[in-house]
């Protein structure tokens, strides 16, 4: 399954925004470190779902829209020079091992310092702490590649990169993410003349390929309109921004939980349903982000989900099914398992991702649609309804 990382310093919304995503039970509270164990829950990425063009639905989405789960992993807030121990940066770091992707959840108003402590809203630079988690992640491998560097670089130039990539393993980047990241920064391939700018820089691009970020300008609501506009300006950069309110995509999950409102994630608005349940403040509080939502277009929260998942990660949705002709399992359910794949996934690629007897027994697939067969090296497309034919 995929791994969604959340990085942020603390008090920014990141627990906010897990909750938000997850519905798991976490602590929120207004102080510095909060998150002290990472907390693990399932997202889940939005997509239209196939049923929509069948006479029979799949009851397995929500007005049309399937919901794909993903782990979301909630790790100790961030503050400068974690990479050194400062804070609960071990922890932070660690954790973060496990991530495909990255949601850097910004605290866009300005209302607390690096830290995590509250200050006026606008007196912060949200700019400083895109910087600084930046620069902890780079130096974070860096510390991992500098660690006997002098020895590894020697055997490097008979090994090659495997011996860089074994190095790297445990940070899940692939040999193929630094063949790339040296030629994107033109650095020799006779890595043994590498010097510590080289590592630095290296360092730098590694990461950005094998853990892309996406930014989260939370608190969207009580921002100063001049560091939103700071935040949006770091597409320069090659970052993607979205503005988010977690607070508020959390309000209507709850919400939605009670059979107060109509909501699904990812709407740009929502429908209250039973009004005679709710008091005043929350009537109060729900006017309030529906207004939020009219003008940002939505809370922006499965925005970066989404965006994290189809666009950094590039991942398509794809349906296996056992009868091509109606759709359905073994048992008669329609489109029962939908599985996020890599795009250019191959056919016999989703015959692993279902089981891996299935996958070494593949003979040949079929597009349900098409009632087409397709062989083992098909690639796969976004939405498509797959039946895997196995030996096994």
């Amino acid at each position: 399954m995929i791994k969604i990382g959340l990085a942020g310093k603390p008090n920014g919304g990141k627990s906010t925004f897990f909750k938000s995503s997850t519905l798991a039970n976490v602590e929120i509270a207004s102080y510095p470190f909060t998150t002290i164990d990472a907390n693990h829950g399932i997202a889940f990425a939005r997509s239209v779902c196939p049923c929509v063009e069948m006479d029979e639905k799949c009851g397995n989405c929500r007005d049309g829209f399937r919901f794909v789960p993903v782990e979301m992993i909630d790790v100790a807030g961030l503050v400068p020079d974690a990479h050194l121990g400062k804070g609960l940066g071990n922890e932070f770091l660690d954790n973060l091992r496990q991530a495909d992707v990255i949601i850097d959840v910004v605290d866009a108003s300005g209302s607390t310092d690096e830290g995590g402590n509250t200050v006026e809203i606008g007196s912060y630079n949200p700019l400083k702490e895109v910087d600084f988690i930046e620069r902890e992640l780079s130096m974070w491998f860096y510390g991992i590649i500098k660690r006997d560097w002098g020895r590894t670089s020697r055997k490097i130039q008979s090994d090659g990169m495997k011996v860089l990539a074994e190095k790297l393993a445990g940070l899940g980047v692939s040999e193929q993410a630094i063949k790339r990241s040296i030629d994107d920064v033109e650095l020799p391939e006779k890595t043994s003349s590498w010097k510590e700018d080289d590592l630095r820089l290296f360092s730098e691009t590694v990461i950005k390929r094998s853990k892309p970020i996406i930014i989260a300008a939370n608190k969207m609501d009580i921002a100063p309109e001049e560091n939103l506009s700071r935040l949006e300006r770091l597409d320069e950069r090659g970052y993607k921004v979205i503005l988010t309110s977690a607070a508020g995509e959390l309000a209507l999950r709850m919400a939605e939980k009670n059979d107060f409102i109509r909501y699904i994630p990812g709407d740009e608005d929502f429908e209250i349903v039973d009004d005679k349940r709710i008091n005043k403040k929350q009537l109060d509080a729900l006017e309030y982000i529906k207004n939020m939502m009219k003008e940002k277009g939505g809370t922006g929260v499965q925005n970066v989900i989404n965006t994290a998942v189809f666009d950094l990660l590039k991942m398509i949705v794809v349906y296996p099914v056992e009868n091509e002709k109606k759709c359905t399992d073994k048992d008669g359910n329609v489109l029962p398992d939908a599985f996020l794949l890599k795009k250019g996934s191959k056919a016999k690629d989703l015959a692993y991702q279902v089981h891996s007897d299935i996958g070494d027994g593949f003979l040949f697939a079929i597009d349900a649609r098409k009632k087409m067969r397709l062989g083992e090296d098909y690639e796969l497309k976004e939405n498509e309804i797959i039946k895997i034919v196995s030996s096994r």
